[in-house]
């Protein structure tokens, strides 16, 4: 029956059964590191908190049937979670990547892993690039975030899931801009999806997560195996935190966007402001696409202030509302300066040619009152 929820309905009862032993409506913290087992070998399901346990299974189960897929895992952070599918990679094989992606992917793809795996970082939305890059390089996986951090590109998933099926690729789709509210891409013909939980699905900005979501059983075993033996999974408190901020994911998503969209057109028509990036705009070019493969825009808005590092320090220093901050997807408003923060990790060249100048700032539109954000903005502006 619960496959067949609507996903406002999923986000609240997925994992969320009534306790067997108590009857308690929320699910009980198991704050073990071990467990007891009635003869060598023979336990209840539970051995060791860092392979398994009762509160992560909850979790995960949610998470999995929001994607609509059989398996999920979560982990200690969404770089652990990307460390792991890197670490699968067999040696010698290749990584197709998109090339605005966040500055911390980059950073682990080109300067830790750089000597172990090759990465070509390509235009992901020029579907002739990707089909070229995966003719030519035969990679293990391609690596894809739609939208794109921080210039919100949007690329085709369905399209390259199948040039990825063509070629004998993996599709891993980082999803977290959108949330499976607002995109499924199991749904699109991905086969693995991840997600940093820090952001929107746990919401609070008090949790730092990961999670990974696939249907196919090898797959999963692989990182599971991976996921046990280096260790860096999810705590039974973080995941408890995190069953209980998904809970109001589907309306802060609906909130978020709401509040996004009144943020984009506002910037839009202000005298300070170069060029608003956002793909609930008609003037974006990808917008038709988006429409097309999302139930919505989201909340995560990028945009040019005219001028350049000067004007962007000032307006930074100097709003109230919106706190300067790295991360995104909590119920706050948060201001972020890609080229100095998140993706300072980015080889200039690479950031110039991405765009992602000294007057480009980044901004997770929160869940405030909108007059309040919009007074903000106007008054840094």
């Amino acid at each position: 029956m619960k496959k067949n929820m609507h996903i406002e309905t999923k986000v609240i009862h997925l994992g969320g059964d009534a306790d067997p032993v108590t009857g308690s409506i929320m699910p009980a913290i198991h704050q073990t590191s071990t467990y007891v087992q009635k003869s060598p070998g023979k336990h209840q399901g539970y051995e060791y908190t860092r392979s398994h346990n009762p509160t992560r299974t909850r979790l995960e189960e949610c998470l999995a049937g929001l994607e609509n897929a059989k398996y999920c895992l979560t982990t200690a952070s969404g770089m652990s979670c990307i460390t792991l599918i890197i670490q699968s990679i067999p040696k010698g094989r290749k990584i197709l990547c998109g090339d605005d992606v966040y500055g911390g992917t980059n950073r682990l793809l080109s300067k830790v892993f750089g000597d172990h795996y090759e990465t070509n970082f390509i235009d992901t939305t020029d579907l002739k690039a990707v089909e070229k890059g995966l003719k030519e390089d035969r990679p293990y996986l391609l690596w894809l975030e739609t939208p794109t951090n921080p210039m919100l590109k949007i690329s085709d998933i369905k399209k390259i899931s199948k040039l990825c099926k063509k070629y004998k690729a993996l599709l891993v789709v980082d999803n977290t801009f959108m949330s499976p509210i607002f995109q499924r891409p199991m749904d699109l013909g991905a086969d693995i999806v991840v997600h940093s939980l820090t952001k929107y699905i746990n919401g609070h900005s008090d949790v730092v997560g990961g999670a990974m979501m696939m249907n196919s059983k090898k797959i999963y075993d692989e990182l599971w195996f991976l996921q046990n033996s280096i260790g860096p999974s999810q705590s039974p408190f973080d995941s408890w935190l995190v069953l209980r901020g998904v809970k109001t994911l589907a309306i802060r998503m609906k909130a978020h966007e709401e509040n996004a969209i009144k943020v984009a057109k506002f910037l839009s028509k202000h005298k300070s402001v170069e060029k608003v990036i956002y793909p609930g705009l008609k003037n974006h070019p990808h917008h038709s696409l988006a429409k097309k493969q999302m139930s919505g825009f989201g909340g995560m808005i990028s945009f040019y202030i005219k001028g350049g590092l000067k004007e962007s320090r000032k307006f930074l220093q100097k709003i109230k509302v919106f706190k300067l901050a790295e991360s995104l997807g909590g119920v706050e408003s948060l201001a972020n300066h890609p080229a100095i923060m998140t993706h300072a990790s980015v080889p200039l060249k690479m950031r110039k040619e991405l765009g992602i100048s000294d007057n480009l700032v980044r901004l997770s539109v929160g869940i405030e009152n909108i007059e309040d954000i919009l007074s903000d903005l106007d008054n840094a502006l």
